[in-house]
């Protein structure tokens, strides 16, 4: 009898607090416990492509060591650093930022060639379905007329036909192609 009473007073006790205004299990229960690892990078990912002015020509990169995130890669625009160390700054359990990314010097000519290899890439038949997605995953990143290829594509002959096209644009030097295989498990 004595075990019902205390149950009666702890459902009183969580009904209270469950009706006060702004309380929520969930972020009581994130209070209490520590953010995991995988937690803060999921939310870095999350919140990296979900950046308005990322795309196709920016390539960010990150890792995550306990609640030190290092922010890496390539962008174009200076605002895009700035604005992808400003989000992970507010993530939940984030206590350090160490921002690395570079900013690709300004300069007409890699910009006509950006856009020469995107045209010489997406239009490619069989390559052109990655120009479907939001932030196609073909990332081409140009800096004094050298192209670097990264992302993920979904076969090696997907990766050679997109090392082919981007070496075959007028006015590039050399071609890097960092480019993953989706599931490469050969």
């Amino acid at each position: 009898m004595r075990d019902f009473g205390k149950s009666v007073l702890m459902f009183a006790a969580v009904s209270i607090l469950a009706a006060a205004p702004g309380f929520s299990f969930q972020k009581e229960r994130d209070r209490m416990m520590p953010p995991s690892q995988d937690r803060i990078t999921r939310e870095v990912r999350h919140e990296l492509v979900m950046l308005p002015y990322y795309g196709v020509f920016d390539n960010l990169a990150y890792r995550v060591d306990g609640t030190t995130v290092t922010l890496m890669g390539e962008v174009t625009r200076p605002t895009l650093k700035s604005d992808a160390g400003n989000v992970v700054k507010r993530i939940e359990g984030v206590e350090k930022v160490d921002n690395q990314i570079r900013v690709l010097p300004l300069s007409p000519m890699d910009d006509r060639t950006r856009l020469a290899v995107y045209r010489a890439i997406y239009s490619q038949p069989g390559l052109d379905r990655y120009a479907l997605q939001a932030v196609p995953p073909i990332h081409i990143i140009v800096e004094n007329g050298k192209v670097t290829l990264v992302g993920v594509v979904g076969s090696q002959s997907d990766k050679d036909m997109a090392n082919v096209r981007a070496n075959g644009v007028p006015g590039v030097f050399s071609v890097t192609n960092n480019l993953q295989v989706e599931n490469n498990s050969k």
